[in-house]
């Protein structure tokens, strides 16, 4: 068991991170963006603004932990991956919106101890936003708390959901769940960026999120802003999360099962 205090010092090393990094995108959006490509399927971008993010959380990170392990989008596995402490990074979530100046991108430092995520920080550069929790000591927005909405039932909420990459490859592409959702709801937004959407709904602006073929550096922090800001955060089936699965419901409490029986009975 982590203690507070602990805990208190892992959420602050990953917002010194966070910070650092998001500080640095900016830089890069402003005119440095030199370099955009292609990692091997249609539409998954990186930037040379991606490797530089993640080498200055790594840099921090690291040089208060140098007995912590990595996994990180850009660079992958550092140390084992059934360390007690693991650290999820994804240094620019949200690229293809970033490549194209569109302003819904973020940093996401999640930490993973024995499994289980229990630090998360979020941090959108372009509007300021900075998204955290720990286990036990609550969620906030810029500081201040901030929790899950109260919308009680699906034809009132505002859901928000993505896209893989495999899309155009797989019939499993989210898209009959997507149509389904948007008949039910009074909405369904995707805005490009997992982390920011889980952001959103630790801080009650959507009701509820679900994706499919995402990595576990996508969802590690926002799982913990969830929890932390009263949601809850499954499987499809409403079974626990599984990091490796790559599919995620988080809704507030009053909405999570109405979201997940939504989703088995899409029509195919």
């Amino acid at each position: 068991m982590e203690t507070a205090d602990n805990l208190k010092n892992y959420l602050e090393i990953a917002t010194e991170a966070a910070l650092g990094a998001g500080s640095l995108l900016q830089q890069y959006y402003w005119g440095n963006l030199s370099h955009v490509e292609e990692k091997g399927r249609s539409g998954d971008l990186v930037t040379n603004a991606d490797r530089a993010s993640e080498a200055v959380i790594l840099e921090i990170i690291q040089r208060h932990f140098p007995d912590h392990s990595f996994l990180a989008e850009e660079s992958g596995q550092q140390g084992k991956a059934e360390a007690r402490y693991l650290w999820a990074i994804d240094p620019l979530d949200g690229t293809t919106n970033y490549a194209h100046q569109y302003p819904i991108y973020a940093v996401s430092i999640g930490l993973l101890i024995a499994g289980v995520p229990q630090v998360g920080v979020i941090y959108n550069p372009a509007r300021e936003e900075l998204f955290r929790a720990a286990n036990g000591l609550g969620a906030t927005y810029n500081r201040c708390p901030m929790q899950v909405s109260s919308t009680q039932q699906l034809e009132h909420s505002l859901l928000v959901t993505g896209f893989a990459y495999d899309r155009r490859e797989t019939q499993d592409n989210n898209y009959a769940e997507f149509c389904h959702l948007t008949n039910l709801t009074q909405g369904v937004r995707r805005s490009g960026s997992a982390a920011l959407d889980l952001a959103d709904v630790a801080a009650g602006r959507v009701d509820g999120y679900w994706e499919r073929g995402i990595s576990p550096w996508d969802i590690a922090a926002g799982i913990v802003l969830v929890e932390q800001a009263g949601g809850i955060v499954t499987a499809y089936d409403g079974s626990p999360i599984s990091l490796e699965q790559g599919r995620i419901v988080a809704a507030n409490p009053l909405l999570h099962q109405q979201l997940t029986q939504a989703l088995t009975n899409t029509p195919r």
